[in-house]
């Protein structure tokens, strides 16, 4: 064991000695490595990126919570067959919630978009929300000042509201907007809340649920109207374990408020936080397959050029090489040698390839959406470039630890 580790030390040493010998030609080597695992880190870092991106902007939808909406969220298949659906009625979610006796909590609600105004101050567009007290618990969020509705708001078609952040920096600015009034449409009402910070849309355009705007559902129909409102129902099941059971009970339910016969198909959709998840992971893994793919023939194409330097250098070394063998190096030394070569030539490119990385994921990070280079990628990144530099030195390596000692002498 001695033994051997002293001749790896020595074939370390030599293998070093040889790429100072060369800098020049070990620096142009290692190009292709460097753009290679660079793609690798970068690849790699900007789907972590994405993927906790997305999970922030949909943080907000309870992981224990089904969706009851006319159209489902992801749509595959025939858009019309979805669009032509009947809406889901505020009648339809009061049944709902009458029979549902598993459910903790049968919350609807339905959205406008509406221009709001505070003195001089106007924002355009805003989303408004029409739900009851039972948002609390099918949503994460909790007013950060002030209260959010009670049932007693919902039921008096109070003209209250709970405003998100992002609507009291825009429109207040530094007045405190608890007990003032704002313009909704053509409606006065009055803030008795400000949402805490939940996070924008991110990366992928989804909903700001800081710039909306939550008002009581009745007094939502009474501002805005109800006849032909498209409801969606949030439903909150006993435990998440028991989530599918419950969903079918669920679909049991809508099919009976919305007048289905055995034989007809459901003209509802069921939600969930898992439909985003899958969708996400299945669009994803497919572009992080193809980015890995092309990166893989970016790291291919450096390995053919590091295997062509390293024959090369086997060709130049070839006296050298009949000289060490002649006075009794040993073909695994020989071979032990141009391997260490190849692999420090790759390591060196990788380490530069995700000192680039680092320098691009601090730029996401700074322009677009939170990104680091974790501590997986950085071992998946050592550990490519150690494989690329095994695979490109091999056969150098053998052609090498096979020269004939004689032949090699003669070599000019």
């Amino acid at each position: 064991m001695r033994a051997f580790l002293y001749s790896l030390m020595e074939a370390f040493a030599v293998a070093g000695g040889a790429l100072k010998a060369n800098r020049s030609r070990a620096v142009l080597t290692t190009l292709g490595i460097v753009i290679g695992i660079m793609a690798v880190a970068t690849t790699m870092t900007v789907s972590n990126g994405l993927g906790n991106n997305f999970k922030e902007s949909i943080s907000a939808v309870g992981s224990d919570v089904l969706y009851v909406s006319r159209m489902p969220w992801i749509v595959t298949g025939n858009f019309f067959q979805f669009r032509n659906r009947k809406p889901i009625s505020y009648r339809q979610s009061q049944d709902l919630s009458a029979n549902m006796e598993t459910a903790v909590a049968v919350c609807p609600s339905a959205g406008t978009q509406k221009n709001i105004k505070f003195g001089s101050k106007v924002l355009e567009n805003i989303i408004i929300i029409g739900t009851t007290d039972k948002q609390m618990m099918v949503a994460s969020g909790v007013p950060e000042f002030g209260r959010f509705f009670s049932a007693g708001d919902v039921h008096g078609r109070r003209f209250v509201c709970v405003i998100g952040s992002e609507i009291r920096d825009e429109l207040f600015g530094g007045i405190d907007p608890l007990q003032k009034e704002i313009r909704i449409g053509r409606h006065s009402f009055r803030v008795i809340g400000v949402m805490e910070t939940l996070g924008s849309g991110g990366f992928f355009g989804g909903p700001n649920f800081d710039r909306r705007i939550f008002v009581p559902v009745t007094s939502f129909m009474k501002a805005y109207g109800e006849i032909n409102r498209d409801f969606d129902i949030a439903v909150k099941a006993p435990a998440q374990e028991s989530l599918e059971e419950f969903r079918y009970e669920l679909i049991g339910e809508m099919r009976k408020i919305r007048g289905l016969g055995p034989a007809e198909a459901d003209d509802f959709s069921i939600n969930s936080m898992d439909s985003l998840m899958n969708a996400y992971n299945n669009v994803m893994g497919v572009v992080v397959l193809i980015g890995l793919v092309i990166t893989g023939f970016s790291l291919f194409v450096g390995g053919i050029g590091v295997m062509n330097i390293m024959l090369v250098s086997v060709t130049e070394r070839t006296r050298e090489i009949g000289i060490r063998k002649a006075i009794g190096a040993r073909r695994r030394i020989i071979l032990t040698e141009f391997l260490l070569e190849s692999c420090f030539i790759c390591l060196v490119g990788g380490t530069i390839g995700l000192g680039l990385s680092y320098g691009i994921a601090a730029i996401i990070d700074r322009l677009v959406m939170p990104a680091s280079v974790s501590l997986p990628v950085i071992l998946v990144a050592i550990l490519v470039s150690f494989i690329v530099g095994i695979f490109s030195g091999i056969l150098p390596a053998l052609r090498a630890a096979r020269l004939n000692p004689i032949d090699a002498l003669q070599y000019e």
